[in-house]
């Protein structure tokens, strides 16, 4: 009877067929339409509010967005818009401000005589925010009158209403996540102020402001100079050897509108940030094509024309050098982009290469015709390029060669997992023998290799590839892992890879990567911090596959070892409030050196701080040492690790290298112009950028200095 039952339960047939109406499938599958329901997918919310103000602005009704923070962890978007239309929808016989916010595809970006441009296709950006949303309120200026609509999960509490008058116009939307749904329901608002900047940027015409009421905080963005200012914001700290080049046009046949900006630098790195209807475009497109395209032809045909390389040179300049040490926001605006994939990171359309390219080629052409003397700052420029290319291009044949002559043979120094499978294995890279020696006997050796570094790689911000391939570290890290090295950058699927023998071959090629997890562990101190911040700034510059796969983390070793000489018990702790609750469980008493009450105290233990714990001290010593007082109870000892080296084998495994137990951080790339910006602060030239950096930012450090 009982298996009848479970079989019944199991039935597949007409009844399991689920039909979720309305908003229900943007509940039961937020992933789908948002992202994710993390951190990144709550602040996305924003966004989608926010892109529908911007939709008005380009369509020249919007002028000024104001984005609250408000106390009770609610937020508003509001703009003088034209108002969302109140009025009853022909076909859904209802309020339209209710079909636009609780129906799925339902909007005026389908419509081409009202949104023009557009970064909203599908209709599904604030109805989406309402579904996902605890409490939701919209209001609207619009006819003379005030309208106003509360929702909950995506259903309407009421119908559409007048709450007043007005002489204005615009929309506000006040919306609070459901912590039902999110896994942090907590705004931060850098994440909201880098969008907010970055929106101001590229649509000069709109002021933005930023309210936080939780602080008493605000700011306003709004930059005329557009994405003049964009460029000087990204370079900031860095030396520029040409003022910001600025190409606008508009095609007349398409109304595509096409706005770059750029300018060269002393650095060696090309940094490249494209949009599409303000949509920014990671992984480049057609746009992108165009204009490094139209760069490469103008200014080799102004070579040849004004016979600026001397006669008898072999040096042949590509788009490389052309673009070596350039800064470049490439911005179109279209009436229907076509992006690949659903995350909209490529722009697909192939007629907007061709119009890029031209806008481009013409008013590039002006520029250099009438200022000389910068058309030879940029021309010697991509001169130096071009020699220090070939000198990595031979550099790179090296290591290409030594490897090929050594074969399998992988760097002496690592000590490799015997598993050949990539999916399961693991690379640490650990700083120090010591500590290197350490994860060695501790590790599982089927899985997890071992890598130790010598000292502190490269700065390779700031150092030529030539440089970098001659440093022995980072050749070793770069044979271990296996899969190359890139030069080039990470927008465009031309610059990713190189011709050998016809054949298109990947310079960094995450296919081959050895391990499918890639670790850095250094110690918790101000050394470890820094070979930490070294690496990260290779792998960012060098191997950023890696990161954008999901395959690089840090290791998190714990701070504190809190052994109870009682029950012989030993517990470890990652920050101080972690340790004082361990301490206090086991039944410690911090005692202060002042306290008269301390003799009396014959329960609990005390917290005798040990530091740099050393096995062969006494109690009594320790307790000289600290001022403590002693219990007639056995005391509790707390021991700091300042280095990887002072833990032995078995307690790196059990606390840092163990799968089951370890506690590991991986590396992502939320917004890649401020992790760019960051990197130059912390790692490039310029002194009082990073000094400012420091000193805004020690606070939160959790570094034993």
């Amino acid at each position: 009877m009982e298996n009848n039952k479970i079989q019944t339960q199991k039935e597949y047939n007409e009844a399991s067929i689920r039909v979720l109406e309305g908003l229900e499938a943007v509940r039961e599958r937020p992933a789908m339409y948002i992202g994710d329901t993390s951190e990144r997918g709550l602040h996305h919310l924003i966004n989608e509010v926010v892109d529908n103000s911007i939709d008005e602005a380009l369509a020249g009704y919007c002028t000024t967005i104001i984005v609250t923070l408000h106390a009770d962890g609610s937020c508003s978007v509001k703009d003088n818009g034209r108002g969302i239309p109140t009025g009853e929808h022909p076909i859904e016989k209802k309020s339209t401000l209710e079909v636009v916010l609780c129906t799925l595809h339902a909007g005026g970006k389908f419509d081409n005589n009202s949104y023009k441009v557009s970064g909203g296709l599908h209709g599904v950006g604030v109805s989406c925010v309402n579904a996902l949303s605890i409490e939701f309120e919209a209001t609207v200026e619009r006819d003379g009158q005030i309208f106003q609509q509360h929702y909950s999960e995506g259903k309407p509490l009421e119908s559409v209403h007048v709450i007043g008058k007005t002489r204005h116009t615009g929309t506000t939307i006040k919306f609070k996540p459901d912590n039902k749904i999110f896994n942090t329901v907590e705004f931060k608002y850098k994440k909201v102020a880098d969008r907010l900047r970055e929106l101001a940027f590229l649509n000069s015409q709109v002021k933005i402001l930023l309210k936080d009421e939780r602080t008493n905080t605000e700011e306003c963005f709004h930059f005329e100079g557009g994405l003049k200012d964009f460029v000087n914001y990204i370079d900031s700290g860095k030396t520029h050897i040409t003022k910001p080049i600025s190409i606008k046009g508009k095609d007349a046949n398409s109304n595509v509108e096409v706005d770059i900006c750029f300018q060269y630098n002393t650095e060696y790195k090309d940094l490249n940030f494209a949009y599409a209807n303000n949509i920014h475009t990671i992984e480049g497109g057609t746009h992108v094509s165009g204009f490094k395209i139209a760069l490469t032809k103008t200014l080799n045909t102004y070579i040849e024309k004004e016979n600026s390389i001397k006669k008898g040179s072999k040096i042949e300049l590509v788009g490389d050098d052309f673009r070596e040490g350039m800064t470049s926001i490439i911005s179109v605006k279209l009436q229907s982009p076509q992006f690949e994939g659903q995350t909209k990171t490529k722009l697909g359309n192939s007629e907007i290469e061709n119009i890029v390219r031209q806008i481009t080629s013409n008013k590039l052409q002006e520029y250099l015709d009438f200022y000389p003397n910068e058309a030879k700052v940029i021309i010697d420029k991509a001169v130096k390029a071009a020699e220090a290319r070939l000198a990595s291009k031979k550099a790179r044949e090296l290591v290409r060669r030594k490897n090929e002559l050594e074969g399998s043979n992988l760097p002496g120094k690592l000590s490799d997992c015997t598993s050949k499978n990539p999916a399961e294995c693991e690379l640490f890279i650990v700083e120090g023998n010591s500590a290197g020696g350490s994860a060695k006997q501790g590790r599982n050796s089927h899985i997890q290799a071992i890598l130790p570094l010598r000292g502190k790689i490269l700065n390779v911000q700031k150092a030529l590839v030539s440089k970098i391939l001659e440093n022995e570290e980072i050749k070793t890290m770069i044979s271990a892992i296996g899969a190359g090295f890139s030069t080039k950058s990470y927008n465009d699927d031309e610059d990713s890879s190189s011709r050998q023998n016809g054949k298109t071959e990947k310079e960094f090629d995450i296919s081959k990567i050895r391990y499918n997890k890639i670790i850095i562990m250094s110690d918790a101190d101000v050394d470890g911090a820094h070979i930490q911040t070294l690496l990260l700034t290779f792998f960012f510059n060098y191997m950023r596959d890696l990161i954008t796969n999901g395959n690089l983390y840090i290791a998190s070793p714990p701070l504190y070892r809190v052994y109870n000489g009682k029950t012989k018990t030993e517990e470890y702790a990652w920050t101080e409030e972690e340790k004082q609750e361990i301490a206090v469980r086991m039944g410690a008493l911090v005692v202060d050196d002042n306290d008269s009450s301390a003799d009396e105290a014959d329960e609990g233990e005390e917290i005798i701080e040990e530091g740099e714990l050393d096995e062969a001290e006494s109690a009594e010593e320790e307790i000289k040492k600290t001022g403590a007082k002693k219990t007639k109870k056995d005391h509790i000892k707390i021991q700091r690790f300042k280095g990887l080296g002072e833990m032995n084998p078995e307690q790196l495994w059990s606390t840092t290298m163990d799968p089951e137990t370890r506690k590991l951080k991986q590396v992502v790339i939320e917004d890649a112009i401020e992790a760019e910006i960051l990197f130059n602060t912390l790692m490039g030239d310029n002194v009082l950028p990073r000094r400012e950096f420091i000193e805004q930012n020690a606070q939160y450090a959790e570094l034993d200095v």
